[in-house]
């Protein structure tokens, strides 16, 4: 996950509708090493998107802090994680 990306992350769950305190760069970092373990244990040297889908929950939703609105709504961190990670593109590397 290269820097663009994840300024772009941060970014998204600052802006997003239902977060009323989005995450710091910082959470972006314990993503990507989160995702770097999960690749080693796989025996990679790289990550995939599937590491930052598989961890972006657990790493991610305890930083946001979620709108009043939202939370009468009863939306969940999870979900604006979920809906954050669908707008991102994949990088391809072209």
């Amino acid at each position: 996950m290269n820097r663009l990306v994840r300024r772009h992350l941060v970014t998204l769950y600052r802006r997003h509708p239902n977060v009323a305190l989005g995450m710091s760069p910082r959470a972006t970092l314990a993503l990507q090493r989160a995702a770097r373990a999960r690749a080693a244990a796989a025996g990679r040297t790289y990550i995939i998107p599937d590491d930052i889908k598989a961890l972006a929950d657990p790493v991610l939703s305890h930083r946001l802090v979620l709108s009043s609105d939202a939370q009468l709504q009863g939306i969940n961190a999870g979900k604006v994680v979920a809906d954050v990670l669908g707008a991102v593109p994949v990088p391809t590397g072209k």
